[in-house]
């Protein structure tokens, strides 16, 4: 449909600009749009408006030097700005009552490249929860439009456009004014040539639902991974993460751990490389107060997450749900009508898509139940009244409600119908850790200083505290080199280690970062940071302290042995075999246990205090016996608290021991 007006758009962060423009997640502090009469080839209305940020109020160095030098901007200034919702809003009442009046869409959006929609007004619009008006979805590239009409590949900022049409630039306006009026020169020149504005770029509001087979294709430059996820993230939170950026059908994946559990990581499948590339600029972008790391992955990674060849999943899947609800803890001898009893009872009751077909079972390869299934809804008003069910009772089990995908439901659905995820031999006493749990790939043998030991630490500290702390040292950090250490009984140490990208940087963050103050809410701690090698880390992970060499402290001084000062020698567990067996690891002594960032995953729908490893000892486990001594096939098992016991039953229930499956029952 043609279109008689053009609005410009232009916006300027407190940040990075041209090609980086929004890769440093800043605000908006100036706005700028202009109407251009295509008709008439000529201009209507600038309008130019400070917009003063959020954050202003916490950081009073927030503009860059950009924006000082290039467009005259200072704080002062700044903070008289108006909301940008607010402007947003006040160019939405110019547009419905000088361009809109009669009804219908006459006007198109034009921005300068991609990024101004894109990685800045949908993003911080997202994040500040409030809607940017429809047609913010639609728009015109003005650097590709010139490139696809004057069939040339030259053109990379509007200067070049000037120069290419001998167009003198608007040297006597401000920056950003003088910006917009240089585009509108272009846009006319375009419209007096025979240019048409038709196929807009459209930006998706939603994440649609799709399904992956096993045997698709998947070009490797349209995937990322997502780490760092919150553990009750969705597929649609993860796609408001990358709001702006149009994801295929189906296209978030979230990865689960070997037990089942989203493990903080998604893959995400984006429409073409351009959009993976703004993709990865959102690299330490948040949610809320988590920073998620984003990187390059595979479409092979993609298709191993997302990708399903279960019949039965494919059929369950096609019959078209908005919305898909993961249920656990269900009772093995549920039934469909059970499901839907349980939905279309109560308050709030919600009808499941198809009735009886629209619930999915997961079942083990010899037909065993799991306590799992998938249900369908056919929209977000009945998925919400659904999930208002979580932890409501089926008999005498609550039953865990949360959202899910159609990624997950592949992924389960493979797992469960492989005989080797459940069929495997578990030994009767669970493992105690063979410490050091390093990865070796990650942490080989070295004598180089390249890394720092903080102690001390609050033991609500995440690695972004940690980052936050080290300041300028953190630019410094290899890739997955922040290690957190949690003792035998899942709790945090307070201790960490780092690996450095050389060891100067160990050296100066040693220097400049020890004894100086970490604040966490309320607490401020002094923080310990010692310079060591990874051979270093290994001794004091094992626990073995070694009689020649200890680690200095950048005083000079001896580092002690951490946990106390008595000598410690590392032991390895034994199990038991005929009666149980105390460890030789002294009781006064913790064990340390280590686990690489991320932490273990945890329930999708629950916060937990911390995310250490459940332990169990020898000392919590007691063999049940006959009269004459020998086995009677039973045991007591002792956990820290019901809740662990009821999960313990939930995840390792009628699960095998060899050829044997084990029932376990609360005593």
């Amino acid at each position: 449909m043609a279109v008689r007006y053009a609005v410009v758009v232009y916006v300027v962060t407190a940040g990075l600009h041209g090609e980086n423009l929004g890769a440093d997640e800043q605000e908006v502090v100036l706005f700028s749009w202009l109407v251009v009469d295509l008709v008439n080839t000529k201009v209507v209305v600038v309008q130019q408006h400070l917009v003063k940020p959020r954050s202003l109020d916490v950081n009073e160095n927030l503009l860059s030097d950009t924006c000082r030098s290039v467009f005259q901007l200072t704080e002062e200034a700044v903070k008289n700005g108006q909301a940008l919702e607010n402007v947003i809003e006040e160019l939405d009442q110019f547009v419905k009552a000088k361009l809109d009046n009669d009804g219908s869409r006459n006007f198109c959006l034009v921005t300068d490249s991609q990024l101004h929609l894109r990685q800045v007004l949908h993003p911080e619009a997202t994040k500040k929860n409030f809607s940017l008006p429809d047609y913010f979805c639609s728009f015109f590239d003005l650097r590709k439009e010139f490139r696809m009409f004057y069939h040339t590949d030259e053109i990379l900022s509007i200067q070049d456009m000037l120069n290419y049409l001998a167009i003198e630039a608007n040297e006597s306006a401000e920056a950003t004014n003088r910006h917009v009026q240089d585009m509108a020169k272009v846009i006319i020149r375009m419209i007096t040539d025979g240019y048409k504005f038709e196929n807009p770029d459209t930006i998706n509001e939603r994440l649609e639902a799709g399904i992956c087979s096993k045997n698709e294709v998947v070009d490797s430059n349209t995937v990322v991974r997502a780490r760092g996820l919150p553990w009750q993230s969705s597929d649609q939170d993860i796609a408001r993460f990358f709001r702006g950026l149009n994801i295929v059908k189906g296209g978030v994946a979230l990865c689960l751990s070997p037990q089942g559990r989203r493990n903080g990581e998604a893959l995400v499948r984006f429409v073409n490389q351009e959009h993976r590339d703004m993709a990865l600029k959102r690299h330490k972008h948040h949610i809320g107060q988590r920073y998620i790391e984003v990187y390059r992955a595979t479409g092979e990674d993609f298709v191993n997450v997302a990708g399903g060849s279960n019949n039965e999943a494919q059929t369950f899947l096609s019959r078209g749900g908005q919305v898909i609800v993961r249920m656990r803890g269900l009772p093995y001898d549920c039934t469909a009508k059970q499901v839907l009893e349980f939905f279309g009872s109560g308050d709030s009751p919600c009808q499941i898509l198809d009735g009886e077909e629209g619930v999915l079972f997961v079942r083990k390869a010899d037909g065993r139940a799991t306590g799992d299934a998938f249900v369908l809804f056919e929209s977000e008003d009945m998925a919400a009244r659904a999930l208002q069910k979580h932890r409501e009772l089926i008999g005498s089990r609550y039953i865990e409600l949360f959202r899910s995908t159609t990624a997950e439901v592949q992924q389960v659905l493979n797992r469960s119908m492989d005989p080797r995820t459940y069929e495997q031999q578990q030994p009767l006493i669970a493992n105690i850790p063979q410490v050091p749990l390093l990865p070796q790939q990650l942490l080989p043998s070295g004598s180089r200083k390249d890394c720092i030991r903080l102690r001390g630490l609050p033991y609500e500290a995440q690695v972004e505290h940690i980052l936050e702390f080290l300041g300028d040292h953190s630019k410094n950090i290899v890739f997955q080199g922040v290690h957190m250490v949690y003792n035998a009984q899942g709790q945090p140490s307070g201790e960490a280690f780092i690996q450095m990208d050389s060891e100067q940087s160990a050296y100066l963050a040693a220097q400049q970062r020890h004894h100086r103050y970490m604040v966490f809410g309320k607490k401020q701690r002094y923080i310990e940071v010692f310079q060591c090698s990874v051979d270093d880390m290994n001794l004091v992970l094992t626990g073995g302290i070694p009689v020649q060499r200890q680690l200095i402290s950048p005083g000079g001084t001896m580092l002690p042995p951490p946990y106390g000062v008595y000598p410690y020698v590392q032991t390895t567990p034994v199990l038991p075999t005929v009666a149980p067996l105390t460890p030789r690891v002294p009781t006064y002594y913790p064990q340390i246990f280590y686990w690489p960032y991320p932490s273990p995953p945890v329930s999708p729908t629950t916060y937990y205090s911390h995310t250490g490893p459940t332990m169990l000892t020898s000392e919590c486990i007691q063999l049940q016996r006959n009269g004459d001594g020998r086995p009677n096939g039973e045991a007591l098992v002792t956990f820290s608290s019901r809740a662990e016991a009821e999960r313990a039953i939930q995840e390792k229930n009628r699960q095998n021991i060899g050829n044997r499956y084990i029932e376990l029952f609360m005593a």
